[in-house]
């Protein structure tokens, strides 16, 4: 057989990362449409029900940093290849559970695979395709979303006429054609990688940081943060231990020196923040909508023209900042975000989102799609080649703990203005069917709160982009030199 030219072993490369992501993106979500019938057949109540979904989120937060530091040591395309490899034996544990503590169990196991999956995957972009990681990075955005609106269909299929285990099983063809795709791919990464030992302590410190964090801020935004204030207690110690680790640790596996550079630390603070406009957007939108009387299927319909934009221009917006420079997409996209948040705010009544709510929807649509490819290649590539996989778990752990933290206070703030304006306790805001002008204004009055909250978080992020990123230093040019002061008597 003879030899794959570069080019060739590029694109098989970055199928592999598409197709091992796409997994990892769908079971955060595909399992939603499966759990009432998890529910029923192994009898496990609305907390097994959450754990089922919150167990894999948990470790995918926990192990970000963890994964793409382990990429770096031992080679992101082997780490890639091990997650996958983890994720596939997960599945089929998962496909198997014969119970509750099982199948979480079996959740949990997923996301660690998961984290080593997705952060390396974005590493070998990074490793592999260099100065033109913008235009890969966007292409791998563009087509895992597009893999992410097929998932909960077809996983709705396979529980409604085949069996919900299917859902797992499923994964295990899929993790193969990717592990065989890596391997056909694969390059000579070796003069990329860190040598020394790997920062075991450091890795601890931030699973545990990190994993009490999420906990605390997922059960908390359910159940009251009061009775969860040891979580965030131990999150804390936690990573102010990390902190001072990495400090003193001779090979540490988060460099801080790292964040010297402006638009890494630019890059991963815009990232949390307008990640926690899109989370915070996308979720109570999506409630709102049938809370306005569109059915679930109209209301997962409805949020496809966003996706659909970002397949068609992504990968053009990410050539294009990797030509231009990344600045103009990083404040521009995150203002139409916030503007697309602001003209939904009129909109109450069903009617309405066909007029007022397009102009919405277009707005956000293509503020989405300018964004996403920019954001993320700029904070890998503006880390040293051998710390990729670093700057893929960070970049990652700040957009999942952005999206947590946001879902988490908008809730309460909507819940808050809610229940100020109505007195009956068993009121529930943006309830579905909602009956009453009073409840429904009460809802409505709520929405709108959160949605300003979320429209801040955006423009915040633009703000950071309009400041924060330099164009001068994404394309690898030094900053002029100060002119040299005049000789006396020149």
């Amino acid at each position: 057989m003879p030899a794959l030219d570069l080019g060739t072993r590029r694109k098989l490369t970055l199928a592999a990362t598409i197709l091992g992501s796409s997994l990892a993106f769908i079971d955060a979500t595909v399992v939603i449409v499966a759990m009432p019938t998890i529910e029923q057949d192994l009898d496990i109540g609305l907390a097994g029900e959450q754990w089922i979904f919150l167990a894999y989120s948990l470790t995918l937060a926990a192990l970000y940093l963890v994964g793409g530091a382990t990429g770096d040591r031992y080679g992101r395309r082997t780490t890639f290849i091990a997650g996958a490899v983890a994720f596939a034996l997960a599945s089929a544990l998962a496909g198997a559970a014969p119970n509750a503590a099982l199948l979480i169990v079996a959740r949990a196991l997923q996301g660690i695979g998961g984290a080593f999956l997705t952060t390396n995957s974005l590493a070998l972009l990074r490793s592999v395709y260099a100065e033109e990681a913008g235009r890969a990075v966007g292409l791998w955005t563009s087509l895992t979303s597009l893999a992410t609106i097929a998932g909960p269909p077809v996983g709705g299929a396979l529980v409604e006429w085949v069996d919900w285990r299917w859902i797992f099983f499923i994964n295990l063809p899929l993790t193969a054609v990717t592990i065989a795709l890596a391997q056909l791919g694969r390059c000579d990464e070796r003069a990329a990688l860190r040598v020394g030992q790997m920062d075991v302590p450091g890795a601890i410190l931030a699973a545990l940081g990190f994993g009490a964090l999420t906990y605390g801020m997922v059960e908390g935004a359910d159940k009251g943060f009061g009775g969860y204030w040891w979580a965030f207690a131990v999150a804390a110690a936690a990573l102010a231990a990390f902190i001072w680790v990495e400090r003193r640790a001779d090979e540490p596996m988060l460099p801080f020196h790292l964040f010297r550079s402006r638009n890494f630390a630019a890059a991963n603070l815009e990232t949390f923040l307008v990640y926690a406009a899109l989370y915070g957007f996308f979720i109570y939108f999506t409630i709102y909508l049938q809370f306005l009387g569109f059915t679930p299927f109209q209301a997962g319909l409805l949020n496809i023209p966003g996706s659909a934009v970002m397949i068609l221009l992504a990968a053009r917006f990410g050539a294009l900042a990797d030509r231009r420079g990344p600045r103009l997409f990083l404040w521009s996209g995150p203002a139409l975000l916030g503007l697309g948040t602001l003209v939904f705010l009129p909109v109450d009544e069903k009617s309405d989102l066909w007029t007022t709510g397009a102009l919405g929807i277009a707005l956000f649509s293509l503020g989405l799609a300018m964004l996403v490819a920019p954001i993320t290649a700029t904070a890998l590539k503006s880390a040293p080649s051998d710390y990729a996989g670093v700057a893929s778990g960070v970049n990652s752990t700040v957009s999942r703990l952005g999206s947590l933290l946001a879902v988490a206070v908008i809730g309460l703030v909507i819940s808050l203005v809610f229940n100020a304006q109505v007195a009956r306790e068993d009121a529930v805001p943006l309830e579905k069917d909602q009956r009453g002008s009073e409840l429904r204004d009460a809802s409505v009055d709520a929405f709108r709160v959160g949605m300003l909250l979320a429209a801040g978080l955006a423009f915040a992020g633009a703000a950071v982009g309009a400041v924060g990123i330099s164009d001068r230093e994404a394309r690898g040019e030094k900053a002029p030199s100060a002119p040299a002061p005049a000789q006396a008597g020149s």
